[in-house]
């Protein structure tokens, strides 16, 4: 038997990463066909324990070991864990120069839109959005074979999104600085991340050169209340969506210790999902076949 292909997974121990080890370690055709080798940026954690390689991500030399014989790369990085749009770019670019340096077949990169250049510099300050994408688009300059995994808005930030509402101390609300009708993109990350880079693992050949769109489908606004009542069953009833303005919606985050400029960004990025859309208003419909992604 031929040896198996090797898959590098950044992120092994976080929510991407680990769901894309699960999937393909419980799928026979695909384990099978590739040996994963984990990477993570904090070999202390527990889960880290199982992993085949340690590596950082931050650095060439480090890069170039933790790559060595790599055939495909799936690659996330984490913008929210420094708040530093420049050093998550030059993460990527170092993973992009590595890639192209040991002859990666296909690097399968975690990323999003350019919100400055979809809203024509309207909303400029939604830098864990354009930084994923300047990424993406110093991949593909330097000809690394690649595609792009574009996961949707992480379901799991939606219960910490809920607060009592005054009026009514055991019913909830879900405030955004957007109208009811807005549609959010869903993914369950930790879930189905994994299921969406497996089919793009496996089908390198159709999906190189596109975007993948990694997301349930589209859910209005008002439509969330609906969800977390459903989960939720007690604690859900009566909960209501509420359209917030911006210095609302932006004081409650300073409230929570985050910068102003961080807050600006969440507002940023709410505001352009109802005007531009988050994924540009493209359609989902080609969710049965990943590969008629955009391209």
């Amino acid at each position: 038997m031929a040896d198996k292909k090797v898959f590098v997974v950044f992120g092994a121990t976080g929510v991407q990463g680990g769901s894309v080890i699960n999937s393909v370690l419980s799928d026979p055709a695909a384990a099978q066909e590739f040996r994963i080798r984990g990477i993570t940026r904090d070999p202390t954690k527990p889960n880290a324990q199982a992993l085949t390689a340690r590596g950082r991500s931050h650095d060439k030399a480090s890069l170039t070991t933790a790559l060595k014989g790599a055939h495909t790369v799936f690659a996330v990085t984490n913008y929210w864990e420094k708040m530093d749009r420049e050093l998550e770019l030059q993460q990527g670019k170092n993973i992009a120069d590595i890639c192209k340096e040991v002859g990666v077949q296909h690097l399968i990169w975690s990323g999003l839109l350019d919100v400055t250049k979809l809203t024509n510099g309207k909303y400029p300050h939604v830098y864990h959005f354009d930084s994923k994408a300047h990424v993406e688009s110093y991949i593909r300059s330097i000809g690394v074979p690649s595609s792009t995994f574009m996961p949707g808005f992480y379901m799991s930030n939606l219960e910490s999104m809920f607060n009592p509402a005054p009026q009514a101390p055991h019913a909830y609300t879900f405030a955004l600085p957007m109208p009811s009708t807005t549609p959010i993109p869903f993914v369950d990350a930790a879930g189905d991340t994994g299921k969406f880079v497996k089919a793009m693992l496996m089908k390198r050949d159709q999906v190189l050169g596109k975007n993948v769109l990694a997301a349930t489908d589209y859910y209005g606004a008002a439509d969330v209340p609906k969800i977390f009542e459903l989960v939720k069953k007690e604690a859900g009833k009566g909960a209501q969506f509420i359209t917030i303005d911006k210095d609302t919606y932006k004081g409650f985050l300073t409230g929570t210790g985050l910068p102003d400029y961080a807050a600006q960004e969440l507002y940023e990025n709410m505001a352009f999902m109802d005007e531009f859309g988050y994924y540009g208003k493209e359609s989902m419909d080609w969710n049965d076949s990943p590969s008629t992604a955009s391209g």
